[in-house]
C-alpha cells in the first residue's frame, strides 16, 4: 500500500477526509450553526457573571438585587440554550459519523473487488480486515469529531481573546509568552509521536493477520501438536503490538499535560497581575472574575487542541493505511474498443509466452500450447513447476510479459476481462462457499438458474442425494465457508456450481483432491459426459485421473519438457513416466 510523501501528508489526508465530509454539507452546516450559536451563548456567561458581582457592591446594603437577579436569569437562559444546542450538535455528529464510516467502508470494499489478484498475494487477509475495521473506526472517531472540536476551540479562543481585550488589554500580554511556548512544545512532541502511531497501526495489522492465519489452520496446529509454538508466536506479535501501542499512547499523552502546565502557569500569572491591578484601582472585582473565566476558556481549548493533535497522530497513521488501500492501482482497464467474447467456440492457443510475478524472476519460459475445441488438456508437473500460474494467465488474473494467448483466434488482451472470464467455468483446490443456502451457493455464477437447473448440476456432481438427505434440502444454510459440511462435500458443491454454467471452457485445478477415490471416479465419468463440447484444462497431481486426456503437458521449472497422450508419454519413459510411477512407489 503506497503512501503520500510525508511533507504533504497532513494536507493530503485532510483533503481526502473532506471529500467524505463534503458529501453531507447540509449536516455540516447545521452542525456549524449549532456549534457557533451554542458557544456564543455560553461565552456571554462570564461577562454576565462579572456584571452580577459588580452589582452586588462591596459593602452591606449596596447590593442591587434586581440587577443580580436579571443577570442570573439571563445567564441561566443562555446556558440552557447552549446545552440544548450542544445536545443537537451531538446528534448531528453521530449521524455524520455514521454516514462517513459507511461511505469509507464501501469505498474500501469496492476497491478490493477491482484490485488485481497480485494484491491479495502480497498482503495478509487479517491486515486487510484490520484496515476495514480498526483503521476506519479510528479515522472516523478522530477526524469526524476532532476536526469539529478544533473549529469549536478556535471560535472559543477568538471570542475569549476579544472579551479579554475589552476588559483588560494589559493582562492579555501574559499569553504573548505562554502561547508560543504551547505551540513550540506541541510541535516538538507531535513530530516525534507521529511515526509511533504509524508503527502502532502496522503492528496491529500484523497481529490481526497472524490471528486470522492461525485460526484458519487450527486443525493442522492441533494435529502436529504445535499449540505451544503458535502461542509463543502470538505472544511475540502481541507484545510487539502492545509495545507499539503503549509507546505511541505514552508519548501521545505527553502533549496534553505539557500544554496544561503552561496554561496553569499563565492562569497563575493572570491572577497575580490582576490582583496588583485591582489594588492599584486599575480594574474592578467583577472584571477580574470575568477575565479569569475567559482566560480559562481561552487556555482550555488550547489544551484540548493539544490533546486532539495527539489523538490525530493515530488517525493520520490509520488514514494513511485506509487511503493507501483506496489508492491502490486497480486491475488494468480493458483496452479501448475491447471486444466482447460472444458465442465462444472454445479453441485456445498459447504462443511463446513468458511470465514472472516479479521482473527479476521469470517463472514461465517460452511456453506454447494448443487446445482444440472440446479437448481435454492436462497440465502436470512437480510443485512449483508453474501449473497454477498457467491457469492464472489463461484467466488474465495476471498479464503475460511476452508472447500471446488466443481464444477463438482473439488475443485475450484485446477482449474484455469480464467476457473472457465468463467463458470459463472454474473449480479450484481451495473451495470457497459463502453464508447462504446450498441452492444460492450452487447458483452463484448463474443468476437466472432455476431449482431444476441446480438439481441437475448437483446430480451430475453426485451430491444431489446428500443434499436431499438434509432436513431443509437445497434450502439448508451453509455457515462460514461451509464449515458445517465435509471438505469432500464442499468440493462437490463447487463442482456442481461449475457444471451449472454454460461456458465453453472449463478449468479444474486439483478439483477432486478432497474426495475419495470411488467418488472421484464417479465425478470423472459424469464430468467427461458433461464436458463433451467443452475445452477443459485440468491440473492434477494424481496422474491416474488424467489418463484419458487428449494432451498432457508436462511442466518442469516453467518449461514444457514433454507433451502427448498418457500412452505416448509412458512409452517415452521420460520425466512423465517417472512422475507417474513415483506415485505408486512404496517404501
Amino acid at each position: 500500500m503506497t503512501k503520500p510523501r510525508s511533507k504533504k501528508r497532513k494536507k493530503y489526508l485532510l483533503f481526502r477526509l473532506w471529500q467524505y465530509l463534503s458529501r453531507h454539507k447540509f449536516l455540516i452546516i447545521l452542525a456549524l450553526l449549532c456549534m457557533f450559536s451554542g458557544n456564543l451563548f455560553s461565552l456571554f456567561g462570564p461577562k454576565l457573571s462579572g456584571d452580577a458581582i459588580d452589582a452586588m457592591g462591596m459593602g452591606w446594603g449596596q447590593t442591587d438585587f434586581d440587577k443580580v437577579i436579571y443577570y442570573v436569569i439571563l445567564m441561566a437562559v443562555l446556558y440552557i440554550l447552549s446545552g440544548i444546542l450542544s445536545y443537537i450538535l451531538s446528534l448531528l455528529m453521530i449521524r455524520l459519523s455514521r454516514h462517513v464510516i459507511r461511505d469509507m467502508r464501501k469505498d474500501v470494499f469496492d476497491k478490493l473487488s477491482i484490485l488485481p489478484a497480485g494484491f491479495f498475494d502480497k498482503y495478509q487477509t487479517g491486515d486487510i480486515i484490520s484496515v476495514i475495521s480498526y483503521d476506519i473506526d479510528t479515522v472516523n472517531q478522530s477526524f469526524s469529531n476532532d476536526l469539529l472540536q478544533i473549529i469549536q476551540s478556535v471560535v472559543i479562543v477568538l471570542f475569549s481573546l476579544i472579551m479579554m481585550l475589552s476588559i483588560a488589554p494589559g493582562l492579555v500580554l501574559v499569553f504573548a509568552v505562554t502561547i508560543p511556548l504551547s505551540i513550540i512544545s506541541t510541535k516538538y512532541i507531535t513530530t516525534r509521536v507521529r511515526p509511533l502511531f504509524r508503527a502502532r497501526s502496522k503492528k496491529l495489522g500484523e497481529l490481526n493477520g497472524y490471528v486470522e492465519e492461525m485460526i484458519g489452520g487450527q486443525k493442522t496446529t492441533k494435529a502436529y501438536n504445535r499449540e505451544e509454538d503458535v502461542i509463543s508466536g502470538f505472544d511475540i506479535k502481541n507484545d510487539e503490538a502492545v509495545s507499539a501501542y503503549s509507546k505511541a499512547e505514552y508519548y501521545g499523552t505527553i502533549t496534553g499535560p505539557s500544554v496544561n502546565f503552561i496554561n496553569n502557569f499563565s492562569l497563575a500569572m493572570v491572577s497575580i497581575f490582576g490582583a496588583l491591578m485591582y489594588l492599584n484601582g486599575g480594574i474592578g472585582l467583577g472584571n477580574i472574575s470575568s477575565f479569569v473565566q475567559y482566560s480559562r476558556k481561552f487556555s482550555g481549548p488550547i489544551n484540548e487542541i493539544a490533546n486532539i493533535i495527539g489523538e490525530l497522530q493515530s488517525a493520520f497513521a490509520a488514514a494513511e493505511r485506509v487511503f493507501s488501500l483506496i489508492d491502490e492501482m486497480p486491475e488494468k482497464p480493458d483496452i479501448e474498443g475491447a471486444k466482447v467474447l460472444d458465442d465462444v467456440y472454445g479453441e485456445v492457443l498459447v504462443k511463446n509466452i513468458s511470465f514472472g510475478y516479479t521482473p527479476e524472476k521469470t517463472i514461465i519460459h517460452n511456453f506454447s500450447m494448443t487446445a482444440p475445441k472440446g479437448s481435454l488438456i492436462a497440465i502436470v508437473g512437480p510443485t512449483g513447476a508453474g501449473k497454477t500460474t498457467i491457469i492464472n494467465l489463461l484467466m488474465r488474473f495476471y498479464d503475460i510479459d511476452s508472447g500471446a494467448i488466443y481464444v477463438d483466434q482473439n488475443d485475450i488482451r484485446t477482449v474484455t476481462r469480464s467476457s473472457l472470464r465468463r467463458s470459463y467455468s472454474m473449480v479450484l483446490q481451495d473451495t470457497w462457499l459463502f453464508y447462504g443456502t446450498i441452492y444460492e451457493n450452487i447458483a452463484y455464477g448463474k443468476e437466472d438458474a432455476t431449482l431444476e437447473d441446480v438439481q441437475n448440476a448437483a446430480k451430475a456432481a453426485k451430491i444431489h442425494n446428500y443434499i436431499q438427505s438434509l432436513p431443509d434440502g437445497y434450502n439448508t444454510i451453509l455457515s462460514d465457508n461451509g464449515i458445517n459440511i465435509s471438505k469432500g462435500q464442499k468440493q462437490l458443491l463447487t463442482i456442481a456450481r461449475a457444471m451449472l454454467l454454460d461456458s465453453k471452457m472449463l478449468i479444474l485445478d486439483e478439483a477432486t483432491s478432497n474426495v475419495d477415490t470411488r467418488t472421484e471416479q464417479q465425478i470423472q465419468a459424469a464430468m467427461r459426459e458433461l464436458m463433451r463440447d467443452k475445452t477443459c484444462f485440468v491440473i492434477a497431481h494424481r496422474l491416474s485421473t488424467i489418463r484419458n486426456a487428449d494432451n498432457i503437458l508436462v511442466l518442469n521449472n516453467g518449461d514444457v519438457v514433454e507433451q502427448g497422450t498418457h500412452d505416448e508419454l509412458m512409452a517415452k519413459k521420460g520425466f512423465y513416466s517417472k512422475l507417474y510411477f513415483s506415485q505408486f512407489e512404496t517404501y
